[in-house]
């Protein structure tokens, strides 16, 4: 075939050695954007390990980390390096980096041309017919397209690594309930005893006439009102422990992990957090992504303003050829006219979705403000109470319970007595537990707050902006 020598054809085939400079940067990353993800996260104090599972290999060396935390009681940091390797949730959501990244290479890339062949026979004369056709509007489209997709890209990397935080936060909430749930049942079982032998020494003195009917239906209602607590609490351990274990990803014979009895001592001072709002706005990985989704959808308004009037350009190139009559050569442009589809639809569409982002990211910064707030109110007040608990109302409880038993020895007060400021100073032990639970879960919520994302849970399909984006460029560039 010789060269075509047209001044137009010669134009498009130098138009053509462009998407040959795209190909050195449509490729994937040697990491799918994971390390930007850990970054982030270590950033926002997250200390566990944290790995994509992606072949066989990354598979086998999870399951050996998981085995080795499973052969000692769980902390708090085992939990969540458990749930950062083994929940398949979390793996899915860093499946979205490979999903975005790909769009990504894609963009980069320019749309197969099309070949077409006709042979057309008229008596003994043949027409053979050869078009070659070139997407000349997505070419000239590409470097913007490529360039959403990267910003598409980045709010991916910031959406998973709230995700990856979310589920280190909930995790770790998770496991302060669970044991906190299992050290309740401990005591409850000591309160459900003691109402026992209180019932049972009722009963017997009861017979022998030595006990009012009205104060032995006390001591029997109280047993029986502490059976069903400590049934109720007992629920309670379990549905913590199996949440702990859906967030760790554990099923079959690694169900039967291993708590300690109690938990973390409280620290001897609360934190101090200046320009607590600013901070938050500043780290918070859901503010972050809402404005970068914002600048996203600015930056698309332009190329849908520009493809919107025109979405069809392709450019042919014909060789025919029939029997008898000098070969044919030459090209053709194939424009859609804008007759019923002006376009204005896509860009009044994509005009609206931008001033949804914008208000969305203002509302994310409203209620990234007011969270924080609350959540460091919520944690001050946890740690005020649970101190008070522990320097208070616990060691009253135990003077108490000393003096009490001095005067039991003495005669002076009877079993029964004992007996009830024994279930008194356990109720009292198990208010600390609970305000302690608190505290540790006001904590994780805190830090959530700060630097993630809003303490509810989230996801990270793509945002309803950007899939108008995508749509967009689909349909104004091809």
């Amino acid at each position: 075939m010789k060269p075509i020598q047209t001044p137009f054809v010669a134009r498009l085939l130098a138009l053509a050695a462009v998407p040959v400079l795209f190909a050195g940067c449509a490729a994937f990353s040697p990491d799918g954007g994971f390390g930007a993800v850990e970054t982030a996260a270590r950033e926002r104090g997250v200390k566990q390990d944290v790995k994509w599972i992606k072949s066989d290999q990354d598979g086998e060396e999870a399951r050996s980390v998981v085995k080795k935390l499973l052969a000692r009681p769980l902390t708090a940091d085992d939990a969540v390096q458990l749930a950062l390797i083994n929940n398949r949730g979390l793996q899915a959501a860093y499946a979205e980096l490979g999903i975005a990244e790909s769009d990504l290479v894609q963009a980069g890339r320019l749309r197969n041309p099309g070949f077409s062949f006709a042979r057309l026979t008229r008596a003994d004369e043949v027409e053979i017919e050869r078009t070659f056709m070139f997407d000349i509007l997505g070419l000239i489209t590409m470097p913007i397209r490529t360039e959403l997709e990267q910003r598409r890209f980045e709010l991916i990397k910031e959406r998973v690594a709230a995700e990856l935080m979310q589920v280190a936060t909930d995790t770790r909430r998770a496991w302060v309930s669970a044991v906190a749930a299992r050290e309740t049942v401990r005591y409850m079982e000591q309160v459900t005893a003691a109402a026992e032998a209180s019932a049972e020494l009722a009963r017997r003195m009861a017979a022998t006439g030595n006990f009012s009917k009205l104060d032995r239906a006390r001591e029997q209602v109280f047993y029986a009102e502490s059976t069903a607590h400590l049934a109720r609490a007992g629920q309670i351990a379990v549905a913590g422990r199996e949440r702990l274990t859906r967030l760790m990803g554990l099923w079959g014979e690694d169900v039967t992990f291993r708590l300690p009895e109690r938990l973390s001592d409280l620290p001897k001072t609360a934190r101090e957090i200046a320009d607590l709002e600013s901070q938050a706005l500043k780290q918070r990985l859901d503010v972050r992504a809402a404005m970068k989704d914002a600048e996203n959808i600015a930056a698309s308004l332009g190329l849908i303003r520009a493809t919107g009037f025109v979405n069809v350009i392709e450019v042919g190139y014909h060789r025919n050829s029939e029997t008898g009559q000098p070969r044919q050569t030459g090209y053709e442009v194939e424009l859609r006219l804008p007759i019923f589809d002006w376009g204005t639809a896509r860009v009044a569409r994509a005009e609206h979705t931008y001033m949804q982002a914008v208000n969305r990211a203002a509302d994310t910064a409203v209620k990234a403000r007011s969270e924080v707030r609350e959540a460091y109110g919520a944690y001050r007040t946890a740690f005020d109470l649970a101190k008070h608990y522990r320097d208070e109302i616990v060691p009253l409880r135990k003077l108490i319970s000393e003096e009490n038993l001095l005067r039991y020895n003495g005669m002076l007060i009877s079993v029964f007595e004992l007996l009830t400021d024994a279930r008194q100073q356990v109720i009292s032990v198990n208010a600390y537990i609970d305000a302690l639970r608190d505290f540790w879960i006001s904590e994780s919520t805190l830090q959530l707050a700060m630097t993630g994302a809003s303490p509810g849970a989230i996801g990270v399909p793509r945002g309803p902006g950007m899939q108008a984006v995508s749509g967009g460029i689909a349909e104004g560039g091809h």
